[in-house]
Protein backbone atom coordinates (compact mmCIF):
# COMPACT_ATOMS: atom_id res chain seq x y z
CA UNK A 1 0.00 0.00 0.00
CA UNK A 2 2.69 2.41 1.10
CA UNK A 3 4.28 1.51 -2.68
CA UNK A 4 1.33 2.25 -4.62
CA UNK A 5 0.76 5.69 -2.38
CA UNK A 6 5.01 6.60 -3.41
CA UNK A 7 3.73 6.02 -7.12
CA UNK A 8 0.52 7.75 -6.86
CA UNK A 9 2.91 11.02 -5.38
CA UNK A 10 4.97 10.30 -8.21
CA UNK A 11 2.40 10.69 -11.02
CA UNK A 12 -0.06 13.15 -8.49
CA UNK A 13 -0.74 15.39 -11.89
CA UNK A 14 -1.60 12.20 -13.62
CA UNK A 15 -3.97 11.62 -10.92
CA UNK A 16 -6.14 14.17 -10.54
CA UNK A 17 -6.97 13.71 -14.50
CA UNK A 18 -7.74 10.27 -14.11
CA UNK A 19 -10.09 11.36 -11.71
CA UNK A 20 -11.77 14.02 -13.95
CA UNK A 21 -11.78 11.48 -16.28
CA UNK A 22 -13.79 9.15 -14.39
CA UNK A 23 -16.29 11.85 -12.88
CA UNK A 24 -16.98 12.72 -16.38
CA UNK A 25 -16.90 8.78 -18.42
CA UNK A 26 -18.79 6.98 -15.02
CA UNK A 27 -21.87 9.34 -14.71
CA UNK A 28 -23.53 6.26 -12.77
CA UNK A 29 -20.18 5.80 -10.37
CA UNK A 30 -20.08 9.64 -9.87
CA UNK A 31 -23.76 9.69 -9.06
CA UNK A 32 -23.51 6.92 -6.56
CA UNK A 33 -21.06 8.85 -4.97
CA UNK A 34 -22.45 12.51 -4.79
CA UNK A 35 -24.61 11.35 -1.48
CA UNK A 36 -21.22 10.44 0.24
CA UNK A 37 -19.20 14.12 -0.33
CA UNK A 38 -19.71 15.49 3.09
CA UNK A 39 -17.89 12.39 4.31
CA UNK A 40 -15.47 11.99 1.58
CA UNK A 41 -14.41 16.13 2.35
CA UNK A 42 -13.86 15.18 5.93
CA UNK A 43 -11.92 12.47 5.16
CA UNK A 44 -9.99 14.83 2.43
CA UNK A 45 -9.09 17.59 5.05
CA UNK A 46 -8.15 14.84 7.78
CA UNK A 47 -5.24 13.18 5.31
CA UNK A 48 -4.16 16.92 4.08
CA UNK A 49 -4.20 18.03 8.18
CA UNK A 50 -2.14 14.65 8.39
CA UNK A 51 0.20 15.74 5.62
CA UNK A 52 0.78 18.88 6.69
CA UNK A 53 1.04 18.41 10.46
CA UNK A 54 0.19 20.73 13.30
CA UNK A 55 3.86 22.38 13.44
CA UNK A 56 3.88 23.94 9.88
CA UNK A 57 -0.05 25.23 10.26
CA UNK A 58 0.79 26.92 13.67
CA UNK A 59 3.90 28.24 12.30
CA UNK A 60 2.02 30.15 9.42
CA UNK A 61 -0.78 31.04 12.32
CA UNK A 62 1.40 33.23 13.51
CA UNK A 63 0.70 36.50 11.91
CA UNK A 64 -3.25 37.16 11.32
CA UNK A 65 -3.14 40.55 9.94
CA UNK A 66 -2.31 39.41 6.47
CA UNK A 67 -4.97 36.38 6.21
CA UNK A 68 -7.99 38.54 7.74
CA UNK A 69 -7.03 41.55 5.50
CA UNK A 70 -6.75 39.05 2.47
CA UNK A 71 -9.79 37.42 3.47
CA UNK A 72 -11.47 40.36 3.81
CA UNK A 73 -10.83 41.61 0.44
CA UNK A 74 -11.00 38.25 -1.58
CA UNK A 75 -14.63 37.30 0.33
CA UNK A 76 -15.91 40.94 0.14
CA UNK A 77 -14.32 43.51 -1.62
CA UNK A 78 -13.94 41.40 -4.72
CA UNK A 79 -17.66 40.11 -5.09
CA UNK A 80 -18.92 43.50 -3.87
CA UNK A 81 -16.65 45.22 -6.51
CA UNK A 82 -17.65 42.42 -9.37
CA UNK A 83 -21.93 43.39 -7.93
CA UNK A 84 -21.30 47.04 -8.18
CA UNK A 85 -19.85 46.79 -12.04
CA UNK A 86 -22.77 44.05 -13.21
CA UNK A 87 -25.41 46.15 -11.64
CA UNK A 88 -24.16 49.43 -13.86
CA UNK A 89 -24.32 47.16 -16.43
CA UNK A 90 -27.98 46.22 -16.67
CA UNK A 91 -26.26 42.48 -15.94
CA UNK A 92 -26.73 42.22 -12.65
CA UNK A 93 -29.99 39.15 -12.68
CA UNK A 94 -27.99 36.98 -15.07
CA UNK A 95 -27.57 33.55 -14.70
CA UNK A 96 -23.69 34.05 -15.84
CA UNK A 97 -23.60 37.25 -12.78
CA UNK A 98 -25.20 34.93 -10.23
CA UNK A 99 -22.23 32.37 -10.89
CA UNK A 100 -20.00 35.23 -10.75
CA UNK A 101 -21.07 36.51 -7.31
CA UNK A 102 -21.18 32.75 -5.90
CA UNK A 103 -17.72 32.03 -7.15
CA UNK A 104 -16.38 35.52 -5.51
CA UNK A 105 -17.97 35.30 -2.42
CA UNK A 106 -17.41 32.12 -1.32
CA UNK A 107 -13.96 31.02 0.88
CA UNK A 108 -11.21 28.58 -0.67
CA UNK A 109 -11.78 25.63 -1.08
CA UNK A 110 -10.82 22.56 1.75
CA UNK A 111 -8.30 21.21 -0.87
CA UNK A 112 -6.78 24.33 -1.91
CA UNK A 113 -3.88 23.02 0.45
CA UNK A 114 -3.41 19.53 -2.12
CA UNK A 115 -3.17 22.63 -4.61
CA UNK A 116 -0.61 23.99 -2.68
CA UNK A 117 1.60 20.90 -2.12
CA UNK A 118 1.24 19.95 -5.80
CA UNK A 119 2.59 23.30 -6.69
CA UNK A 120 5.43 23.60 -4.44
CA UNK A 121 4.09 26.34 -2.24
CA UNK A 122 3.51 26.89 1.62
CA UNK A 123 0.63 24.39 2.54
CA UNK A 124 0.61 26.07 6.08
CA UNK A 125 -0.17 28.75 4.67
CA UNK A 126 -3.25 27.92 2.33
CA UNK A 127 -4.58 25.69 5.24
CA UNK A 128 -4.51 29.62 7.48
CA UNK A 129 -6.34 30.89 4.65
CA UNK A 130 -8.88 28.17 4.27
CA UNK A 131 -9.72 28.47 7.99
CA UNK A 132 -9.94 31.72 8.33
CA UNK A 133 -11.74 32.33 5.17
CA UNK A 134 -14.57 29.55 6.36
CA UNK A 135 -14.65 30.87 9.61
CA UNK A 136 -15.52 34.97 8.24
CA UNK A 137 -17.33 33.55 5.52
CA UNK A 138 -20.94 33.95 6.98
CA UNK A 139 -19.97 37.45 8.33
CA UNK A 140 -18.52 38.47 4.74
CA UNK A 141 -21.52 37.22 2.84
CA UNK A 142 -23.58 39.26 4.78
CA UNK A 143 -23.28 42.26 2.24
CA UNK A 144 -23.52 40.20 -0.59
CA UNK A 145 -26.79 39.08 0.15
CA UNK A 146 -28.29 42.03 1.34
CA UNK A 147 -27.69 43.36 -2.10
CA UNK A 148 -28.13 40.05 -4.09
CA UNK A 149 -31.17 38.79 -2.27
CA UNK A 150 -31.69 36.29 -5.19
CA UNK A 151 -29.02 34.61 -3.73
CA UNK A 152 -30.93 33.60 -0.68
CA UNK A 153 -31.08 34.75 3.43
CA UNK A 154 -28.42 34.92 5.53
CA UNK A 155 -29.84 32.98 7.90
CA UNK A 156 -29.38 29.59 5.35
CA UNK A 157 -26.02 30.39 4.65
CA UNK A 158 -24.71 31.06 8.03
CA UNK A 159 -26.18 27.53 9.12
CA UNK A 160 -24.42 26.16 6.19
CA UNK A 161 -20.51 27.96 7.04
CA UNK A 162 -20.86 26.88 10.66
CA UNK A 163 -21.64 23.12 9.76
CA UNK A 164 -18.36 23.31 7.07
CA UNK A 165 -16.26 25.09 9.23
CA UNK A 166 -17.31 22.56 12.31
CA UNK A 167 -15.90 19.78 9.93
CA UNK A 168 -13.10 22.06 9.01
CA UNK A 169 -12.04 21.99 12.31
CA UNK A 170 -12.52 18.70 13.65
CA UNK A 171 -10.93 17.33 10.73
CA UNK A 172 -7.97 19.19 10.94
CA UNK A 173 -7.77 18.24 14.59
CA UNK A 174 -7.67 14.30 13.88
CA UNK A 175 -5.16 14.81 11.24
CA UNK A 176 -3.35 16.91 13.38
CA UNK A 177 -3.78 14.27 16.29
CA UNK A 178 -2.40 11.48 13.62
CA UNK A 179 0.93 13.54 12.30
CA UNK A 180 2.12 14.00 16.26
CA UNK A 181 1.20 10.41 16.99
CA UNK A 182 2.23 8.77 13.87
CA UNK A 183 5.03 10.64 11.97
CA UNK A 184 6.36 12.96 14.73
CA UNK A 185 9.38 12.87 12.55
CA UNK A 186 8.60 11.47 9.42
CA UNK A 187 11.25 10.68 6.62
CA UNK A 188 11.17 11.28 2.85
CA UNK A 189 10.00 8.01 2.47
CA UNK A 190 7.02 8.89 4.84
CA UNK A 191 6.12 11.86 3.38
CA UNK A 192 6.00 10.62 -0.08
CA UNK A 193 3.30 8.18 0.71
CA UNK A 194 1.65 11.18 2.82
CA UNK A 195 1.46 13.23 -0.43
CA UNK A 196 0.36 10.02 -2.00
CA UNK A 197 -2.59 9.67 0.16
CA UNK A 198 -3.43 13.38 0.11
CA UNK A 199 -2.91 13.29 -4.03
CA UNK A 200 -5.71 10.00 -3.48
CA UNK A 201 -7.96 11.42 -1.44
CA UNK A 202 -8.13 14.36 -3.70
CA UNK A 203 -8.38 12.59 -6.97
CA UNK A 204 -11.68 10.49 -5.60
CA UNK A 205 -13.41 13.53 -4.67
CA UNK A 206 -14.04 15.48 -7.86
CA UNK A 207 -15.50 12.01 -9.36
CA UNK A 208 -18.83 12.92 -7.76
CA UNK A 209 -18.07 16.62 -7.91
CA UNK A 210 -18.37 16.22 -11.66
CA UNK A 211 -21.96 14.32 -11.68
CA UNK A 212 -23.74 17.38 -12.65
CA UNK A 213 -21.91 18.08 -15.44
CA UNK A 214 -22.74 15.00 -17.07
CA UNK A 215 -26.43 14.69 -18.21
CA UNK A 216 -25.64 18.51 -19.31
CA UNK A 217 -22.95 16.96 -21.12
CA UNK A 218 -24.59 14.70 -23.35
CA UNK A 219 -27.41 17.09 -23.49
CA UNK A 220 -26.25 20.29 -24.62
CA UNK A 221 -22.68 20.54 -24.95
CA UNK A 222 -22.49 24.12 -26.53
CA UNK A 223 -24.10 25.49 -23.05
CA UNK A 224 -21.37 23.30 -21.03
CA UNK A 225 -18.61 24.88 -23.20
CA UNK A 226 -19.40 28.30 -22.33
CA UNK A 227 -20.05 27.62 -19.16
CA UNK A 228 -16.70 26.31 -18.70
CA UNK A 229 -15.15 29.29 -20.60
CA UNK A 230 -17.14 31.47 -17.98
CA UNK A 231 -15.38 29.13 -15.31
CA UNK A 232 -11.98 28.96 -16.13
CA UNK A 233 -11.69 32.75 -17.03
CA UNK A 234 -12.90 33.72 -13.58
CA UNK A 235 -10.71 31.10 -12.16
CA UNK A 236 -7.29 31.92 -13.95
CA UNK A 237 -8.58 35.39 -13.91
CA UNK A 238 -8.52 35.55 -10.16
CA UNK A 239 -4.92 33.53 -10.05
CA UNK A 240 -3.16 35.69 -12.27
CA UNK A 241 -4.84 38.74 -11.28
CA UNK A 242 -3.39 37.79 -7.97
CA UNK A 243 0.40 36.92 -8.27
CA UNK A 244 0.29 39.88 -10.48
CA UNK A 245 -1.08 42.39 -7.69
CA UNK A 246 1.44 40.62 -5.08
CA UNK A 247 4.53 39.97 -6.72
CA UNK A 248 6.07 43.35 -5.63
CA UNK A 249 4.33 44.11 -2.43
CA UNK A 250 4.96 42.86 1.40
CA UNK A 251 2.75 39.78 1.19
CA UNK A 252 5.08 38.73 -1.82
CA UNK A 253 6.18 35.96 0.25
CA UNK A 254 2.22 34.48 0.61
CA UNK A 255 1.53 35.64 -3.23
CA UNK A 256 1.20 31.97 -3.89
CA UNK A 257 -1.08 30.70 -1.41
CA UNK A 258 -3.54 33.68 -1.83
CA UNK A 259 -3.52 33.48 -5.91
CA UNK A 260 -4.33 29.65 -4.93
CA UNK A 261 -7.42 31.36 -2.69
CA UNK A 262 -8.22 33.88 -4.99
CA UNK A 263 -9.34 31.30 -8.06
CA UNK A 264 -10.34 28.05 -6.21
CA UNK A 265 -13.51 28.99 -3.88
CA UNK A 266 -15.41 26.33 -2.23
CA UNK A 267 -19.33 27.18 -4.06
CA UNK A 268 -20.54 23.40 -2.88
CA UNK A 269 -20.93 25.31 0.22
CA UNK A 270 -24.02 27.39 -1.61
CA UNK A 271 -25.18 23.92 -2.54
CA UNK A 272 -26.27 23.01 0.96
CA UNK A 273 -27.29 25.94 2.07
CA UNK A 274 -29.82 27.53 -0.84
CA UNK A 275 -32.94 26.51 -2.48
CA UNK A 276 -32.87 23.97 -5.50
CA UNK A 277 -34.38 26.76 -7.42
CA UNK A 278 -32.01 29.26 -6.41
CA UNK A 279 -29.07 27.80 -7.76
CA UNK A 280 -30.69 25.95 -10.90
CA UNK A 281 -29.40 28.55 -13.64
CA UNK A 282 -26.02 27.42 -12.38
CA UNK A 283 -26.07 24.20 -12.17
CA UNK A 284 -24.15 23.33 -15.15
CA UNK A 285 -21.53 25.91 -14.07
CA UNK A 286 -20.85 24.94 -10.24
CA UNK A 287 -19.28 21.42 -12.23
CA UNK A 288 -17.20 23.46 -14.50
CA UNK A 289 -15.67 25.13 -11.79
CA UNK A 290 -14.26 21.76 -10.65
CA UNK A 291 -12.17 21.92 -14.28
CA UNK A 292 -10.04 24.94 -13.75
CA UNK A 293 -9.46 24.01 -9.91
CA UNK A 294 -8.06 20.42 -10.22
CA UNK A 295 -6.18 21.35 -13.75
CA UNK A 296 -4.72 24.38 -11.78
CA UNK A 297 -1.75 22.14 -10.58
CA UNK A 298 -1.61 20.85 -14.59
CA UNK A 299 -1.57 24.03 -16.13
CA UNK A 300 -0.10 27.29 -14.36
CA UNK A 301 3.02 25.77 -12.53
CA UNK A 302 5.00 28.12 -15.56
CA UNK A 303 2.67 31.02 -14.20
CA UNK A 304 3.11 30.26 -10.38
CA UNK A 305 7.19 29.95 -11.09
CA UNK A 306 7.60 32.45 -13.49
CA UNK A 307 5.62 34.85 -11.76
CA UNK A 308 7.12 33.83 -7.77
CA UNK A 309 10.37 33.80 -9.54
CA UNK A 310 10.72 36.69 -11.38
CA UNK A 311 8.81 39.22 -9.10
Amino acid sequence: MAYLLQLISRHARLCLIVGLAAGLLLPTLAQAMTPWLPQMVAALLTVTALRIGHTAARGAASDLRWGLGAVAVLQLGVPLACLGALTLAGFAQTPAALALVLATSAPAISGSTNLALLLGLDAGRMMQIVVLGTAAFPITVLPILMLSPQIGTFADVFQSASLVLLVILCATALGFGLRATFYASPTKVQIQTLDGASVLAFSVIVIALMAPLNHALRADPLQVALWAVLAFSISYGLQAATLLALRRTALRPVAGPLAIGAGNRNIALFLVALPTETLAPVLIFIGCWQLPMYLTPILLPKLYTKVLQDG
